[in-house]
């Protein structure tokens, strides 16, 4: 398998991401690949941060500090083709069932327990799609725009534009992609997006997974979103805290308000008028907010 691996120097100096890397390369099923992940603080609680797609680990740079500050452990993983984890160049590589298992033997391989499980867009389609394997891991819920990948009715407008966007542009730029929704972004924090690829090889991620949302019930993913969502309905006790950008064109209110219903004891969300769909980039006002409502 052809794997590119983005050179150090990409990652020198981002603003506000002091973070060292760290990486594991023997996940079971994955040895030889290569993933990088975020891990700050200590504590018996762990905060496990899921990114999407441009993204990556990031993404999150704006609440791990409170996180950590709060007495957790914050871990925040890059999914294999994003980030400073491994690519493969091969687009057929990606696929939901592989990403989800990534995810599966990270968390083992780490041994991460009483997780709280913090996600947003492809962090939410697979992730909440984990406490199928691993429901004695995860203590609590913190959910930003994303959905379950059912295949059970028509994706969501949004989705669909974005989605045929994404095709007609393989060699987007992420950085840039991200500050149309983020206009507080410094040029610097956008070049951070971009930094993972440095050229269209590094980015068989990104183009592929706008394509692996399951858009029909027998599409790979289906049947497990389909089954998660049921989890979330009648098995899921915990806490949880859902925080919405409300000017996401993608994952927006209308799909939030309908993920609320599927997600047991749901509290209202916290609304970020002016967040869009990377509602991370308004990350500390949401990560006070939930460690408040904890409390």
């Amino acid at each position: 398998m052809d794997v590119l691996r983005t050179p150090d120097e990409r990652f020198a100096g981002l603003p506000g991401f002091p973070y060292a890397p760290r990486y594991v390369d023997d996940l079971d099923g994955f040895a030889g690949l290569r993933i990088h992940y975020v891990d700050e603080g200590a504590g018996d609680r762990v905060f496990l941060c899921l990114h999407g797609q441009p993204s990556w680990s990031y993404l999150y740079r704006r609440m791990i500090p409170p996180f950590v500050a709060s007495g957790a452990r914050v871990v925040a993983p890059d999914l294999p083709g994003f980030g400073r984890s491994d690519k493969p160049a091969d687009e057929g590589f990606y696929t939901f069932s592989r990403h989800r298992d990534v995810l599966l033997a990270f968390v083992r391989r780490l041994d991460l327990a009483r997780i709280t499980l913090v996600v947003q867009d492809w962090g939410g389609v697979l992730g909440l799609t984990l406490p199928l394997a691993i429901a004695d891991r995860i203590e609590r819920l913190l959910v930003m725009n994303t959905m379950f990948g059912t295949g059970e009715t028509p994706l969501p407008p949004g989705f669909v534009a974005w989605r045929d966007w994404a095709n007609r542009n393989p060699d987007m730029d992420p950085g840039r992609l991200i500050r149309r929704g983020c206009p507080h972004l410094t040029e610097a924090e956008a070049a951070a997006y971009s930094a993972p690829f440095p050229d269209a090889r590094y980015k068989a991620g990104v183009r592929r997974f706008p394509n692996l949302v399951p858009d029909g019930p027998d599409a790979d993913g289906a049947a497990l979103s389909r089954a998660a969502r049921e989890w979330w309905r009648h098995e899921w006790r915990g806490p949880t805290f859902m925080a919405v950008g409300m000017q996401d064109p993608v994952l927006g209110p209308a799909v939030m308000a309908a993920l609320r219903a599927d997600i047991r004891g749901c509290p209202p969300p916290l609304a970020i008028a002016d967040g869009g769909h990377f509602v991370q980039e308004w990350g500390e006002t949401i990560a006070d907010a939930a460690l408040a409502a904890w409390s």
